[in-house]
């Protein structure tokens, strides 16, 4: 279509305009034509990851030469560009990463994505979705306000509980206590905030980054048992009472990420009522567990907390990125983070049902990130979804009785949501992180070490179904053996 010019442009304006409308765009045929290339990889990545190293270091210096160089000029061929930077990205950045997805990747904790959330991701992304104000997206805003209802009916959280997608357990922890804080400090102080040792360390630099004083910040200690009490987090509280401390919020963990333990939720909830707290618990990874009968007796309780957070992209299989907060108390979002300037009036939603998700986080912008998990249970059903669940937590009990009948090793912590530590009693802390360190360089599979009691363990994080027995078996004999070298 010719363009048209107003009169009385200035030249520098005008010769502006002479740029083509359809600068950044490419044909239909060839858009299709790369997409095709781009799903290609990816099917070729989930098909063949068995057969490739579960994490891969690269070189700094290989990398920056094969992906650096001075700011590219393009060559007049965008098709040409793009099919060669997507073979430059496929070749080198993609194999040199930590694949949270191989079936033997037990370090940390695994993202072993469905490949419905893939499809959804991809949806999303392609279609710039955005789910912020009700007006500018009321199609992904619904899709996020129903997986949020989906997730509570999954985990059996209170009727009435209110949630929004994060990208990660980091804000959304942060997020969560925000709400805690403006709930439970009317006066505009902090209050005292109970820890314990195994908390993930993301959450008290969440609290120290925004606002809380670090006295206010109670680390309290867990003993031999990895799991914050009742009993523990009470004599902090009347200790802080008798020196004139308001008592705020207990941050507890269902799943810890050295041991996969449980804080003791109910006595907690009872011991929060009673002093008027906020309970908050993290179970980013350990959360999903409550969507089957073992993982929701281990979390019992968690139908009584304040806000929970829990990450889809660990154990409800989704890509990078998605984390929810769910609070239990009906408007504690939006009374923390809403807002309303002039220039947001015309897509405000106005009533209830017409929500804005800007206003239940510190976040504006928001992309549609619930596409991917309501495809996934769209496509798997809860049901499955479940059973792949619950397959992790028995993926740990078997890593267990290997560890157990090996005579050179010991289990330190027991299967617990998925997670294992164990060690080998005749090797120092040294040997333990050669060895971890000896298997992933090797390819065979990624496990990580931790310290519990003052010594180096040995980790497996066993939430990926498509992990086999067979996966196990030869981990373990492969980390006996490496300790048993040179002994």
């Amino acid at each position: 279509m010719r363009e048209t010019f107003a009169p009385d442009l200035d030249e520098g304006t005008r010769r502006s305009l002479d740029v083509p409308p359809d600068l950044l765009d490419l044909p239909p045929d060839e858009m299709r034509r790369l997409g095709h290339v781009v799903v290609d990889l990816v099917v070729d990545h989930l098909a063949g990851l068995r057969e490739r190293p579960a994490l891969l270091a690269g070189d700094p210096a290989t990398l920056r030469a094969a992906l650096g160089g001075p700011l590219p000029q393009g060559t007049g061929d965008p098709a040409g560009d793009l099919a060669a930077g997507l073979d430059v990205l496929a070749t080198t950045a993609v194999p040199y990463q930590q694949h949270g997805d191989h079936p033997r990747y037990f370090a940390r904790v695994p993202g072993p994505s469905s490949f419905a959330g893939v499809l959804g991701e991809w949806l999303a992304t392609g279609t710039q979705s955005i789910a912020s104000s009700w007006g500018g997206g009321a199609g992904p805003t619904t899709v996020e306000l129903v997986v949020v209802e989906w997730l509570r009916e999954a985990l059996e959280l209170a009727p009435g509980t209110e949630g929004v997608l994060q990208s990660g357990g980091s804000t959304a922890n942060v997020t969560a206590l925000l709400a805690a804080r403006h709930r439970t400090s009317p006066d505009g102080t902090t209050g005292v905030v109970y820890l314990s040792d195994q908390t993930h360390s993301s959450i008290a630099r969440g609290l120290l980054s925004t606002g809380w004083a670090p006295d206010d910040v109670r680390v309290l200690p867990t003993g031999d048992r990895y799991a914050l009490t009742a009993d523990a987090v009470r004599t902090a509280v009347v200790a802080d009472l008798a020196a004139g401390r308001r008592p705020a919020v207990v941050v507890a963990t269902a799943g810890t990420t050295n041991t996969g333990r449980v804080d003791d939720l109910d006595g907690l909830a009872d011991l929060c009522a009673e002093h008027a707290m906020w309970l908050h618990v993290d179970g980013a990874y350990g959360g999903p567990a409550a969507v089957t009968p073992r993982g929701r007796a281990a979390l019992a309780g968690l139908h009584r907390v304040d806000s929970l957070v829990i990450d889809p992209h660990k154990w409800l299989f989704q890509p990078y990125d998605l984390a929810c907060v769910l609070v239990r108390r009906p408007g504690a979002l939006e009374a923390a983070f809403a807002m309303h300037p002039e220039y947001l009036a015309d897509v405000q939603g106005g009533d209830p049902g017409r929500v804005d998700l800007h206003n239940r986080s510190l976040e504006l912008t928001r992309r549609g990130r619930a596409f991917k998990l309501w495809l996934t249970f769209r496509t798997y059903g809860a049901d499955r979804v479940a059973a792949a669940v619950d397959r992790g937590i028995g993926l740990a009990e078997y890593a267990q009785a290997l560890v157990e009948a090996d005579p050179s090793l010991e289990v330190v912590t027991g299967a617990s949501l998925g997670v294992l530590t164990f060690a080998a009693p005749a090797r120092d802390d040294a040997a333990h992180r050669a060895a971890a360190a000896a298997l992933t360089a090797s390819g065979w599979a990624a496990v990580s070490s931790t310290v519990l009691g003052g010594r180096a363990v040995l980790r497996l994080c066993t939430i990926n179904p498509r992990t086999t027995t067979a996966d196990l078996d030869g981990t373990v004999a492969r980390l006996s053996a490496l300790l048993s070298a040179d002994a």
